[in-house]
């Protein structure tokens, strides 16, 4: 199994030449952030994913979780690398400094949590709830609340979750049942069952604080009427410690295809404490403080997957010797070629790269907009990078996971036979890949949502904006035409982009009009169109890769194999895999006159 090695060049790349961290950091008012700090923590950060979790990573999927009497334990070495987490201070990264957080911005914590998606995917479910869940406190729970429970949170010393999902209400939260009865004392008494509770049971901490839907008696009827409360596992004493254990439990684990290492679990709430976090009925809004969050984490796991899939496929490219190469011997000293010579295999593996590369940009330009969303001071411009972020999460959440299940499966196909052997690590990202299209929202929820609130509702308004962005890269690459080595290439891809932006905005258009007319199109057309999206919006991130590698290949020739790298693929990307956006368009405006012509009893006789 290729052990993870974190892409740090990549990411310095990314961070400090394409996006400018540091100058970021400043126009924030954040002075006190400068490289130095920003290397410090890539490199800490790298050491803690190689060192401490990639090696726990095939024996946890191995051992699974256990589960007896209602308890679950982890897998051996994930409550030592727990702990490591937690007193090296990685737990806190992100949480406000008057709870005991460095209330550092999301830009600087997202390559770490990268790096551990990639280590360790199962194990980093653990800690990633839970800081979703302060999140979530902290924005919207009372004083008591925030002083009884965030310190703990974001040391790590207690943990959180996530509890929305019932047996019969997935996607449509009308139809939950769970109900929260008022209690003399304030509180309230939580009934009912909540299943897919990712961390809802574990040992690695002392206490877990779930955050719960479920509705009042006096509430309305739909998701209007939903309310979200804060049950812990134990009550707190009168000194904030664990005390009584509440009326809760964990009734089974699930028996999954992946991610076997995190424990998905069934709570059952009996009467339990609970405590009303935001106003009655305000539930679902205090939830997606939560889900927004937790959508962009679960895009960063699939950036996390496809990375690995890509180390591991180009390293047993470099070293697996099969045959020889179509155009003569490559490497006369051994009996055969290694397979990278091989076309196919390097359309795999550049495949790999471009989509890894390229949504690694998306997930850090989004990853800055969280931090204007937390830091920026001007209310006017606050406003409109809550769009952006608004418009670009179901992207990145949809988007990326999509790509590491394909990442993953090309890492299969490069190891031939042994990628379907367990011991070579690539059917384990496969199976931990599929998981990231189905939770926080299927990858057709994110879709409709992009499209049919983000876009449509919208008037395609933030959309432009965005296309705008690129136009802008478009123009600095034809600036550059004379000013580089590589200019005329940099020029033609630049033509090729503002010829498919000027596609996406008719299509954008058309969209507007068709769903407009019938509803059923929103639908039927909003994952061809997110795809699209996506796919356009990654070309705009390559040229503007490939715009700072080329003057920076005047600047540092001594580097100029890894910029040349980043033209090269980027003039793959436009040409392999941008062409996908004409089967999407195609797609999309053929209409839901083919989906929904045929009658459901007549799918099958």
């Amino acid at each position: 199994m290729t052990a993870y090695k974190a892409p740090l060049r990549d990411m310095r790349f990314l961070l400090n030449e394409v996006i400018g961290l540091e100058k970021h950091y400043q126009q924030l008012g954040l002075q006190d952030l400068n490289q130095e700090l920003i290397d410090a923590i890539l490199e800490e950060g790298a050491k803690f994913a190689s060192n401490e979790l990639a090696p726990l990573n095939r024996e946890g999927d191995e051992q699974g979780v256990v589960f007896n009497a209602g308890e679950v334990t982890t897998p051996a070495g994930f409550k030592h690398a727990y702990r490591q987490y937690c007193d090296n201070g990685w737990a806190s990264m992100t949480a406000p400094a008057e709870f005991g957080g460095q209330d550092l911005p999301n830009s600087l914590a997202t390559p770490f949590h990268e790096m551990t998606m990639s280590a360790n995917l199962s194990w980093r479910t653990y800690p990633g709830l839970t800081e979703g869940a302060t999140l979530a406190i902290y924005a919207h729970g009372s004083e008591q609340l925030k002083h009884t429970y965030l310190e703990k949170m974001i040391s790590g010393e207690w943990s959180g979750t996530m509890c929305l999902t019932e047996p019969q209400a997935g996607t449509d939260l009308a139809l939950l049942r769970t109900k929260a009865e008022p209690n003399a004392d304030g509180s309230y008494a939580i009934t009912g069952t909540k299943i897919f509770i990712t961390a809802g049971e574990h040992d690695l901490s002392d206490n877990i604080v779930h955050l719960v839907l479920a509705k009042l008696p006096d509430a309305p009827s739909g998701s209007k009427g939903i309310s979200l409360f804060a049950v812990p596992k134990f009550l707190a004493d009168d000194q904030g410690q664990p005390g009584e254990r509440n009326s809760l439990s964990c009734g089974s684990v699930e028996h999954k295809m992946g991610i076997k290492a995190s424990a998905t679990c069934v709570m059952n709430f009996e009467a339990a404490k609970g405590w009303l976090v935001g106003g009655e009925h305000q539930g679902l809004a205090c939830m997606f403080t939560m889900m927004n969050d937790a959508r962009f984490q679960v895009g960063l796991q699939g950036l996390g997957i496809a990375e690995m899939a890509f180390q591991g496929a180009l390293e047993y490219a470099n070293d697996r010797l099969q045959t020889r190469s179509l155009s003569g011997v490559k490497n006369p000293d051994q009996a055969a070629d290694p397979i990278i010579v091989h076309p196919d295999v390097r359309r795999m593996l550049l495949t790999q790269k471009a989509l890894t590369e390229g949504s690694r940009l998306l997930a850090y330009e989004v990853a800055t907009l969280l931090d204007k969303e937390r830091f920026a001071k001007d209310a006017s411009d606050h406003k409109q990078q809550l769009k952006l972020l608004a418009l670009l999460v179901p992207i990145v959440k949809s988007f990326l996971t999509d790509i590491s299940q394909e990442c993953a499966s090309l890492g299969v196909q490069v190891y031939g036979g042994h990628g379907f052997i367990r011991e070579w690590g690539m059917e384990q990202l496969m199976r931990d890949s599929r998981i990231l299209m189905l939770y926080e929202g299927t990858n057709g929820i994110q879709a409709l949502d992009y499209l049919r609130r983000k876009v449509i509702g919208d008037q395609a308004e933030t959309l432009a904006r965005l296309q705008q962005q690129f136009e802008q890269d478009c123009s600095q690459a034809q600036q550059l035409k004379d000013e580089v080595a590589d200019g005329h290439i940099l020029a033609a891809l630049a033509g090729e982009l503002n010829n498919q932006l000027n596609e996406w905005q008719q299509l954008s258009a058309k969209v507007q009009i068709m769903s407009a007319a019938n509803p059923e199109e929103v639908g039927a057309c909003s994952v061809d169109f997110l795809q699209y999206s996506a796919y356009v919006s990654l070309a705009g991130y390559w040229l503007r890769m490939a715009n700072k590698a080329a003057q920076q290949m005047l600047l540092n020739p001594d580097d100029s194999d890894f910029y040349q790298s980043k033209i090269s693929t980027a003039q793959f990307y436009f040409d392999r895999i941008l062409p996908r956006c004409q089967m999407h368009k195609a797609s999309l405006l053929s209409g839901a006159d083919n989906l929904m012509s045929l009658a459901a009893e007549h799918f099958a006789f």
